[in-house]
């Protein structure tokens, strides 16, 4: 399969908030981030999120 690498640029705001849902999981953010990604649901919750910034957007 292989790996790839994923380069995100975040503001400080959200790493904050990533930070600390991490530190209460006793996880790095990028294990939680990670973790998050591979929630059974993400894939209806990222779609739900496209959806509504789209309608946000006047696109749909």
């Amino acid at each position: 399969m292989g790996t790839h690498v994923l380069s995100m640029r975040i503001d400080g705001e959200l790493l904050a908030r990533l930070r600390g849902h991490a530190a209460k999981r006793g996880m790095s953010v990028q294990d939680y981030v990670l973790r998050t990604l591979i929630r059974d649901d993400f894939d209806e919750r990222f779609k739900a999120a496209v959806d509504e910034t789209e309608k946000f957007y006047g696109l749909t």
